[in-house]
């Protein structure tokens, strides 16, 4: 694929790109830019096409998006075990929220480039010092000193390097294929284990029914898969640098990752991060926050998505769990009566940050579940469709978001609290979430007729799985 150049494609560049790091050297910042657009891009165009197509279906409630990984990755977390925690988890939720909505789930980790992060301000002060704020390992490092504070260039080397590798482990990954009953096994453990486990009985035991039942009907199902990369696609020297022409179709293509999003702190319409946006082909999505207007919502529609291509646009609401059912019905209003087909996501994590008295930042369990409650009931009322969940989580057992099952308190946060940025759902709190959103569901979907789900997810994935599993850049 060629490099992207032309008129088009540097527009973005006369305009103001928040966030943007200071960094100390353009001459070693344009270095890095140069290298990394002799490398080959970490995913190809029929991938990200593949994912637009099931996005596509998401739109119209025939598929459910299923998106989660960390606030931020680090780079001295990564490793094998850590991705494939996270995947594990991904698929356990998956299995369930598929029994439960009657539709495939489209898996989209939060992972391979989810590097950089936004900051509502620029620094932070430690006993009486100020220095650069932590934006993520891409950017900066997390200690707390002049030297590990400052925006180096080459991090942004490491970053490539650290999302290849997850990439690695992804295709892998998808190549061994996932068993839908070892899922459900482990499923069923936590169950057993869990003190709200008697809750969960009774639709894990359906669960078990249906893949009796597609068992029977001789489908094997269960050892394909397909599991998409996303990130915010924050640092747009970054992603030009990686963006590529598809010489068959003569399209752009941001090679960095399938699915990039726009955060609510960087969606100006006359912002560099909708330009640059503009001129590429994946499926893109942008974070809606309580200030976002049904105007602003229409207007990023136009900009981003003029040709209404189904799958195209994601809107992912991050309204807090006090006020989605106020403000998403407008926009939802609106932007249906645009006939734009968007994907309606809810990001039930960024709108119910709090400090809690040990100065940790956390999230309360039910606050996360009542925003995800109004966001099903906004939709259910509108006879429009709930597309997905976006969540920051972890496989490992931290204590980082108080509440859930095991029922964590304040005392708790200290215990393995490891976020670099913002707390995320543990596995034990990941997989409450996934049993109590399968009751929001329609209970018809829960019900006898659920084994048809998993034998028509079964189908759709073994069906279409060429290339969105291989990877190949």
């Amino acid at each position: 694929m060629l490099t992207l150049t032309g008129e088009a494609a540097a527009h973005w560049r006369t305009l103001v790109a928040h966030q943007r790091p200071e960094w100390p050297s353009p001459a070693e910042l344009g270095d890095v830019m140069d290298h990394l657009a002799t490398l080959l891009p970490l995913v190809t165009p029929p991938e990200c096409d593949t994912l637009t197509a099931r996005l596509a279906q998401a739109a119209e409630g025939k598929a459910f998006l299923l998106q989660g990984g960390d606030c931020a990755e680090r780079f001295d977390r990564l490793s094998t075990q850590t991705i494939h925690g996270k995947l594990r988890l991904l698929q356990r939720m998956a299995v369930i929220l598929t029994y439960a909505a009657a539709v495939p789930v489209i898996t989209v980790g939060r992972m391979a480039g989810q590097y950089a992060k936004p900051r509502s301000r620029p620094t932070e002060t430690v006993g009486g010092r100020t220095l650069p704020a932590y934006r993520g390992d891409a950017v900066n490092g997390i200690g707390f000193s002049r030297a590990e504070r400052r925006p180096d260039p080459a991090r942004l080397l490491r970053m490539y390097d650290a999302s290849r590798h997850t990439l690695d482990v992804l295709r892998a990954f998808a190549r061994g294929g996932a068993d839908l009953r070892q899922l459900h096994k482990d499923n069923e453990d936590f169950v057993s284990c869990s003190p709200a486990g008697e809750r969960y009985a009774e639709l894990a035991g359906r669960i078990g029914q249906a893949l009796s039942f597609s068992d029977a009907c001789g489908g094997d199902p269960l050892r394909t898969t397909e599991v998409f990369a996303s990130h915010e696609g924050l640092l747009l020297d970054y992603e030009a640098a990686l963006t590529r022409y598809d010489p068959r179709s003569g399209r752009g293509y941001a090679g960095s990752g399938h699915l990039l999003w726009i955060g609510d702190r960087t969606r100006q319409l006359d912002g560099a991060h909708v330009a640059f946006f503009a001129t590429i082909d994946n499926p893109i999505a942008v974070k809606l926050g309580p200030t976002t207007t049904p105007e602003q919502a229409l207007a990023l529609i136009d900009r981003l998505d003029p040709d209404r291509r189904p799958g195209r646009l994601t809107f992912v609401v991050r309204m807090g769990a006090h006020r989605v059912r106020d403000l998403l019905p407008e926009l939802v209003e609106k932007v249906t009566a645009l006939g734009a087909p968007v994907v309606w996501v809810c990001d039930p994590m960024h709108g119910n940050t709090f400090e809690a008295p040990s100065g940790h930042k956390t999230r309360r369990f039910d606050d996360i579940l009542a925003e995800v409650a109004g966001f099903f009931e906004v939709h259910e009322a509108l006879g429009t469709h709930a597309g997905g969940l976006h969540v920051e989580l972890t496989g490992e057992e931290v204590t980082e978001c108080v509440g859930g099952g095991a029922g964590l308190g304040f005392d708790d946060l200290h215990r393995s609290y490891e976020s670099a940025c913002d707390p995320r759902l543990n596995g034990g709190q990941a997989l409450d979430l996934a049993f109590l959103v399968a009751e929001m569901f329609n209970p018809r979907t829960t019900g006898a007729g659920a084994p048809d789900a998993v034998v028509n997810a079964a189908a759709w994935g073994a069906g279409h799985g060429s290339p969105s599993v291989s990877f190949d850049a």
